[in-house]
């Protein structure tokens, strides 16, 4: 359902919001290197969701990447739709372009309870949810 690309924007958000405590800037490398991404992808969506006001960058020797608190309550559904787009809710599971309920693929009428129970999800859930998890060592971002 999601890109590659948007699930390490989530990962990066999520190991971002990780960092907020110590007030602290990181830097495309460590953030790829924590949460198993290329650098180089990770530096494309980091700059998408800077754009988007997902996430905040400095520059200079004490710059970096970083969030503020209000950000960290933002909902996951902001990182997906910055990074895949809104019509990703809307997508079929099989990926025909005229899927649909009256024209529907062998998997419609499951894949949509399941796209439907993901979006619902990404709606609720704030990235302070996600990294609460991960901070106390109880999920993790690392395959």
């Amino acid at each position: 359902m999601l890109s590659l690309t948007c699930k390490a924007a989530i990962k990066a958000v999520i190991f971002l919001a990780s960092r907020l405590e110590a007030g602290q800037k990181t830097g495309i490398l460590e953030i790829s290197s924590h949460i198993g991404e290329n650098e180089h992808t990770v530096g494309k969506l980091l700059q998408k969701l800077v754009k988007e006001k997902i996430i905040h960058s400095a520059k200079g020797p004490r710059g970096g990447f970083y969030m503020t608190a209000g950000q960290q309550d933002q909902p996951v559904i902001r990182v997906v739709e910055a990074i895949d787009g809104k019509a990703v809710f809307d997508q079929c599971g099989l990926g025909l372009s005229r899927c649909s309920a009256t024209h529907p693929c062998p998997i419609h009428d499951d894949y949509k309870v399941v796209r439907d129970a993901f979006k619902k999800m990404c709606e609720e859930r704030k990235i302070r949810d996600l990294y609460g998890p991960v901070h106390r060592g109880t999920a993790y971002l690392l395959g």
